[in-house]
């Protein structure tokens, strides 16, 4: 994919409520079970989308900030996405908004991320 502002990239999604007791296992929960999905796994949806889609392979994340605003339904099919807003070729820098939403359009959550993409490229 290429590297410009406006690149978008974006995964969709649904956790089950296996899924969720899966998570409440793994983070020490016992038995309490999460009602909405938790914030970590939105998180790992832009994880996986800047570490394999865009920028991809050799991004390293230097900063990230979630605003969440709803919450995530279980069982619902939520769509994540990356835009880049700024390159900085001189440093290898580049910002993107970062936003979750569910099937009817509701934004779970929004946010930025900076990663150093090594081969930003110059124009």
């Amino acid at each position: 994919m290429s590297l410009e502002v406006g690149a978008r990239a974006e995964v969709k999604r649904s956790y089950t409520e296996d899924d969720m007791r899966g998570f409440a296992q793994l983070a020490g929960n016992g038995a309490e079970v999460p009602v909405s999905v938790p914030g970590p796994l939105i998180g790992g949806l832009f994880s996986y989308l800047l570490g394999v889609e865009l920028p991809g392979r050799g991004t390293n994340y230097l900063k990230q900030s979630l605003e969440f605003l709803a919450p995530a339904p279980v069982g619902e099919t939520l769509t994540a996405s990356v835009t880049i807003t700024r390159l900085r070729p001189e440093k290898h820098l580049v910002d993107l908004e970062t936003v979750c939403e569910a099937e009817d359009g509701t934004r779970i959550c929004q946010g930025r991320a900076l990663v150093y993409v090594e081969d930003v490229g110059k124009d």
